[in-house]
């Protein structure tokens, strides 16, 4: 019988991942350009949208903010403007995954926080951590959740955040790398312009 363990409560650590899975990380720029290049303009009500989203996320903050306050104040709302909502794409939330460590003997369980498919592609992948965390600490975790996508060599993407920061990943066979990260703090530009960017880029890649 394999030992079933919890993704959440296994605590991994990005060498934990990558020695599990295989994974390695490339420092090839041209790996993920999805994040840099020919991103979509947004327009001033989306920018305007952004700036709510930001003040709205500052401004409840201080209540000691956790995981479902993000998915509501943050990521739904960049979920919403990047048009995964509609046709053609599906959004689950709270998806339960499984995945098997064949030579480990080792099947790890969890629930995703927020999944886009289209056609059974993933699409991105989020997982939220509270502002007391990290977001980088997201990271280990979101990667083992996209050990479960069915695409194949095919990419796959996450976004990782706590609401104070948040970064994208990009997982294509047994290679992945990072965008840079982007902080609800900067000044003067509101970096969620950039993640919505981002965002809307991947559902156009997904749907074309």
């Amino acid at each position: 019988m394999p030992t079933v363990l919890s993704i959440t409560e296994a605590n991994l650590s990005i060498s934990d991942v990558e020695a599990q899975f295989g994974l390695v990380h490339t420092s090839d720029s041209q790996f993920f350009i999805e994040w840099f290049t020919d991103l979509p303009v947004l327009t001033q009500e989306e920018i305007a949208d952004c700036d709510r989203i930001k003040r709205s996320y500052l401004y409840n903050r201080s209540e000691d903010i956790k995981e479902n306050g993000i998915n509501l104040l943050v990521v739904s709302p960049l979920l919403y403007l990047a048009g995964f909502f509609e046709p053609p794409y599906k959004v689950r939330a709270e998806e339960a995954i499984e995945i098997a460590v064949e030579d480990e003997g080792i099947v790890y369980r969890g629930r995703i926080d927020a999944l886009v498919v289209q056609k059974h592609l993933w699409i991105v992948l989020i997982d939220s951590k509270r502002p007391k965390f990290n977001f980088f600490e997201a990271v280990p975790q979101a990667l083992a959740y996209m050990m479960a996508s069915p695409n194949g060599d095919r990419p796959s993407y996450a976004l990782a955040t706590n609401g104070d920061g948040f970064i994208f990943i990009k997982r294509q066979g047994q290679q992945y790398s990072f965008s840079s990260d982007f902080s609800m703090f900067s000044q003067p530009q509101n970096h969620l312009y950039q993640v919505l960017q981002i965002l809307k880029q991947l559902g156009n890649i997904a749907s074309s």
